[in-house]
């Protein structure tokens, strides 16, 4: 009897295999390390794993192939898109090297890199099923993460992500339900009927899909979990979820509205994410202004940067998802490396998610300090710096595709986060009062990271990598 999957299609899912199989055996090589090595063990065989799944995964780009009878697609898009989630797999891995009880920092890793692979399988998911369950993978890891601390925050935090994440979850099950029962079908390459267009049943299915997706890209009016689950959250979970979550959410997002929508339904369905898109470039800089936390202000912070992203997506041309994977790129090493810096300072207690603690920073620390104020001026689109060109380039898509409102607010948006971006680096350059804790010492990991974020934040302006062969395939 001839097996129904080949060896391609084992193939496909190779990288996502090898992040697994790094997280059994990081639990693996807990069980026989001493005291010593229990932080930095697993930290060590989880970098390998993301270093060789992401290795594999390049050798998949342009390579185009039709996985598990359509299930997963393999290709430049899906590539793209796991390198960015293993970037940030990587990236918020490194902060356990300075954050964590040491006892619980290889149970940790192990339920991220899990995470990481539900994002990866988004990343290349080419139907319905196995869109939902990358996203359960993906979820239920947070879940778990977002309490892995003793503090009443952390437990509250996972608790609210919990409800929210599932009620969401149950929007985009039902709405997927309803495109099946228009189109029957779940693979996305059936939905590019030309009747699907006329169908009231699919349009109520795609909507509530739709809505599933704005909610776990924490746009408005879905996004007042962020702030607070990201305050609550640990720092490395922070961090992996300010990048991953969106990377693996935006790869459906794009797939669903490039290659999966039917002739003439686009204009219809897509136009209230872009005003939710507008909206939330508003709304999430006007929230920093008032936070004194630093993972609340970068919650904020990224219900805007993902509102950017979509004003890139909006009119669906090629151009747009390239400008959008440069900017989503260049805010994984903006939000990595703040995450790095605050972990630098940190102890236990976590004081460099404290604003107030970065008071005469520039003075106590001044290499942190100018790290930490690349990442802000690339946040807020300022020269020399990759989030200036990709706020450029975002504008110059939005107004070819005719979206120019969209610009508009985007530069409104801009204007406003100036102010919120500008408090912090005055802090960090101001003299700093007695009051102010003193700084643990020097961390490799957080500082070594830190230091390659901010490299590629400034190089990223000047040697612009934008992937041409991108585009979302469903068959």
């Amino acid at each position: 009897m001839t097996p129904p999957f080949g060896h391609a299609d084992w193939n496909a899912i190779l990288p996502v295999s090898i992040v697994a199989v790094a997280a059994l055996l990081v639990l693996v090589a807990d069980l026989f390390s001493g005291a010593r090595e229990q932080r930095y063990l697993p930290i060590a065989i989880a970098l390998a794993g993301t270093i060789v799944a992401a290795a594999f995964a390049a050798r998949q780009f342009g390579h185009h192939y039709d996985a598990f009878f359509g299930g997963f697609m393999v290709g430049g898009f899906a590539s793209v898109f796991q390198e960015i989630v293993l970037v940030a797999t990587a990236g918020s891995i490194v902060l356990y090297g300075a954050i964590g009880a040491a006892s619980r920092v290889a149970g940790m890793i192990a339920i991220m890199l899990w995470s990481a692979c539900g994002a990866m399988l988004m990343s290349g998911a080419a139907n319905l099923m196995m869109i939902f369950l990358g996203l359960e993978l993906l979820s239920l890891g947070l879940y778990a993460l977002c309490g892995a601390v003793d503090r009443k925050t952390a437990r509250e935090s996972a608790l609210k992500y919990l409800i929210l994440s599932s009620t969401a979850t149950g929007f985009l099950l039902f709405g997927s339900a309803l495109i099946f029962g228009a189109s029957g079908s779940v693979r996305l390459a059936d939905l590019t009927n030309p009747a699907l267009a006329a169908s009231t049943l699919f349009s109520l299915g795609a909507g509530m899909f739709l809505i599933g997706l704005v909610f776990k890209l924490s746009l408005v009016p879905f996004h007042t979990w962020t702030p607070d689950v990201f305050q609550g959250a640990p720092l490395p979970v922070t961090a992996f979820m300010s990048v991953a979550t969106k990377a693996g959410a935006l790869a459906v997002f794009a797939r669903f509205i490039y290659a999966a929508l039917p002739p003439g339904s686009a204009e219809r369905l897509l136009f209230p994410v872009w005003v939710v898109a507008g909206i939330s470039m508003i709304v999430g800089n006007v929230g920093m202004l008032a936070q004194h936390d630093l993972k609340r202000l970068l919650g904020f912070s990224g219900v805007a940067q993902v509102g950017y992203i979509l004003v890139a997506l909006a009119g669906t041309t090629a151009l747009g998802l390239r400008y959008a994977i440069y900017y989503l790129t260049a805010y994984a090493f903006m939000n990595l490396g703040a995450f790095a810096v605050a972990a630098a300072i940190s102890g236990e207690d976590e004081e460099g998610a404290r604003l107030e603690n970065y008071r005469g920073l520039g003075r106590r620390r001044p290499v942190l300090a100018a790290a930490m104020t690349i990442f802000l001026l690339a946040l807020a689109g300022l020269p020399p710096t990759a989030g200036f060109l990709g706020k450029i380039l975002i504008l110059s898509s939005s107004v070819a595709s005719g979206y120019i409102w969209l610009g508009a607010l985007l530069i409104v948006g801009t204007a406003i986060s100036l102010y919120a971006y500008a408090k912090v680096i005055r802090l960090m350059y101001e003299r700093a009062g007695e009051d102010v804790p003193g700084l643990r010492p020097f961390v490799p990991l957080a500082w070594v990271s830190a230091g390659v974020c901010a490299a590629l934040v400034i190089a990223m302006a000047f040697y612009p990598l934008t992937p041409s062969n991108v585009l979302p395939l469903v068959r």
